[in-house]
């Protein structure tokens, strides 16, 4: 389980880091143009917590893997985040609309791919809290 953890880990550290891409590749210059300020620097802002809490967590994996399976709180710590990515692959389905990915080759293979990163994610912890 604690290599299982150490890929997760990996894993988390990758996705925050492609989160920085996020706004050239999303074009996020014109399309926020329209956009209040206030609605254009929360997506930003949101986005770069969202890379910390992903490289924070993806740190926590790396280094801590023993201490997540071995005792009571790393458990609870798994389970928190267990439930976290369990809920991120429901929203994989009920958040988004097929109609982003469906027929586009590209899209397709992220939603696949990032649907087993989050069932993968979610397995992990799962798992990990179960000791």
């Amino acid at each position: 389980m604690e290599q299982g953890l150490k890929i997760a880990g990996g894993l988390l550290v990758v996705l925050a880091m492609v989160h920085a891409g996020f706004p050239r590749y999303f074009r996020w210059t014109t399309q926020f143009a329209s956009v209040s300020l206030i609605n254009r620097q929360m997506m930003y802002i949101h986005t770069l917590f969202i890379a910390l809490v992903l490289l924070l967590m993806g740190l926590l994996c790396l280094t801590s893997a023993p201490e997540l399976t071995g005792t009571a709180f790393g458990r609870k710590i798994a389970l928190g985040c267990g439930v976290f990515w369990l809920v991120r692959l429901v929203v994989q389905f009920v958040g988004y609309s097929p109609s982003l990915w469906r027929g586009k080759p590209f899209e397709t293979a992220a939603h696949l791919g990032l649907t087993m990163l989050w069932m993968y994610l979610s397995a992990v912890f799962l798992m990990a809290a179960c000791g």
